[in-house]
């Protein structure tokens, strides 16, 4: 596992302990990338359920402007810590240790600079959200329906979905558009477009 291209080119990522993530392969992150493009740069970027941090990280090194990470586990924390530190990209970076549907709840945006202070300022939108949460348990559905509402992401931004392909139906959403769908062998990529009012 590695970062791909930019300005980590080549920096091999550490693997979280355990059994406790389902972490990209460098194929579907590669794919993923040359899909989005530009769409990447200068982007704020939101990794959920981010594991290792490979795919926010990822974004880091081809241009995004910042990302946020958010993982409950302790160990897969620790772990973006370090790949952070190994890509010389954690001060573009602000690692949160939540459960994801609680940070949904809790955050309609996050203000304008990492670190700073949650509350009162003007809040920003993402434009890119990942979503790459455990296998079977219908949390890709359940996290893509609880940001329709929350209006996290900014007009025209993406959400993307990682799931294994037999996991994937037809989901009743109001803001998003599902707008394109790519298989890698046990792996798809949902990818939805946020416009208000879309249906």
């Amino acid at each position: 596992m590695r970062v791909i291209a930019g300005k980590a080119k080549g920096r091999k990522l550490r693997p979280v302990p355990g059994d406790v993530t389902r972490p990209i392969t460098d194929r579907v992150k590669e794919s993923l990338f040359n899909i989005l493009g530009d769409e990447v740069v200068d982007a704020l970027f939101l990794d959920l359920f981010a594991g290792t941090g490979s795919v926010g990280i990822e974004a880091l090194s081809r241009g995004a402007r910042r990302a946020i990470l958010v993982e409950r586990h302790r160990r897969a924390i620790e772990t973006i810590k370090e790949n952070l530190k190994i890509t010389g990209l954690a001060a573009q970076a602000e690692v949160i240790r939540d459960d994801v549907f609680r940070f949904l709840a809790r955050e309609p945006a996050i203000p304008p600079k990492v670190g700073g202070e949650r509350g009162g300022a003007p809040k920003e939108k993402f434009d890119l959200i990942y979503i790459a949460p455990p296998q079977y348990q219908d949390l890709w559905a359940k996290t893509l329906l609880a940001l329709d509402g929350r209006g996290l992401l900014a007009e025209g931004g993406l959400a993307i979905a990682q799931i294994f392909p037999k996991e994937y139906r037809n989901l009743e959403l109001k803001n998003l558009s599902l707008v394109d769908q790519r298989k890698y062998g046990s792996t798809m990529l949902c990818f939805y477009r946020f416009w208000v009012g879309c249906l």
